[in-house]
């Protein structure tokens, strides 16, 4: 298929490095143009020492006289801050994996999008925030748009067909998390470590959280929402702790199409790298002997709100999953930074989505400018009831 040149939006993330991680081993076949980062300045060091890309950049703007010296003789282009991230974002390629946490990859996704090629998306928050923005940037610059998510990557497994318009509805699973079992009492005394130790996945802290208070799985439905043209009705989730089956797809005939493999991200990271090929990766192969049962159930929306949060946004449109996204960052923040409880994320997001409502959001401007507001009074909120 020739060489295939690369970036990576950031790659000290858990996405990030196992997309180098299987990039590593198959190294003949790929070029990387650019590397970004965050924060973690060693890993991005290495990281560029051993693929040598055309253009390495950490986020923080404070942190590149330490990127330089620990790339000093290596002969890389290294760079910072956010127009350093937009510049190497926008460095044309064959395909780019978009995995830089919550909003903040937004406009690096816009600026790799507008070069059209292949967008392998991990960043969910950027959908669902500002979704007819980014769609339209996807078809003005006819770029192909690969889901990451091992739910969305599964369902677009099983609608493989091509027959969209004979869906009855899709079904996402959701492992339920560390506390699927936990009344709200319970729930109340959660701490940040106990959140952040996920039972099946590996995964980074946001998304950890995210998780186990199921506002992931209410993120994701927002995003199947807009990556497959489905209303909210359309869209189910169950509860699967085994994760073995990411996905399924109902279709009009009584036909379901399930997507199955062993929890690893690896898998759909995999798929997108080498879509519509397949290529091998060290995931573990799936042993449904050893599994012996696979279990469902319907989510709480009582113990876990955020599911019919995300959902009220969905219906609501315009702004509304704005507010939800950023209300939830902001709050996610501030539990692993001890300020409010575990309970107290979803409180905030409802807050401001009584708040806030659905204010259009026309452009990006629009966008940007409701989640500076929200951001702005969510933290209010978390400080008050830190106080």
């Amino acid at each position: 298929m020739g060489l295939k040149t690369l970036s990576v939006l950031g790659s000290t993330g858990s996405v990030g490095t196992q997309t180098l991680d299987i990039i590593a081993e198959n190294q003949n076949d790929y070029h990387v143009r650019a590397l970004i980062g965050g924060r973690n300045v060693a890993l991005l060091a290495a990281q560029a020492k051993q693929f040598r890309p055309e253009l390495t950049v950490i986020a923080e703007a404070g942190l590149l006289n330490e990127l330089r010296d620990a790339l000093a003789g290596t002969g890389l282009a290294c760079a910072a801050g956010r127009s350093a991230v937009l510049e190497a974002s926008a460095l044309p390629v064959d395909w780019t994996m978009s995995a830089i946490t919550g909003l903040a990859g937004l406009e690096p996704t816009l600026a790799a999008i507008n070069h059209g090629g292949t967008i392998a998306f991990a960043c969910k928050e950027s959908l669902v925030s500002a979704g007819d923005v980014f769609l339209r940037a996807v078809a003005r610059a006819k770029a192909t748009l690969l889901p990451v998510d091992s739910e969305h990557n599964a369902i677009m497994q099983a609608m493989a067909d091509g027959n969209a318009k004979s869906v009855d509805k899709i079904i996402l699973t959701a492992s339920g998390g560390p506390f699927r079992n936990f009344d709200l009492e319970a729930m109340r005394a959660v701490t940040p470590e106990a959140a952040l130790r996920h039972p099946v996945w590996s995964m980074g802290a946001k998304i950890s959280i995210d998780s186990a208070t199921m506002m992931n799985k209410g993120l994701e439905v927002i995003e199947a929402a807009r990556l497959f043209s489905l209303p909210s009705e359309k869209i189910e989730v169950l509860v699967h702790p085994q994760s073995v089956i990411h996905g399924m797809v109902c279709y009009a005939d009584g036909s379901v199409l399930a997507q199955l493999g062993s929890p690893d991200m690896r898998i759909p990271i995999a798929h997108s790298l080498a879509w519509p090929l397949r290529l091998s990766t060290g995931a573990p192969r799936l042993d449904l002997a050893a599994v012996a049962r696979l279990d469902f159930s319907p989510p709480d929306e009582a113990r876990f709100p955020a599911l019919r949060l995300a959902r009220e946004a969905l219906v609501a449109g315009a702004g509304a999953p704005t507010v939800l996204n950023a209300a939830n960052e902001v709050a996610v923040a501030a539990f692993l930074a001890r300020q409010i409880g575990f309970l107290d994320i979803a409180g905030i997001a409802e807050t401001l989505l009584q708040q806030f409502g659905a204010p259009p959001v026309p452009d990006l401007e629009a966008v940007l400018a409701l989640d500076l507001a929200v951001r702005n009074a969510a933290q209010q909120l978390a400080t008050a009831k830190a106080a």
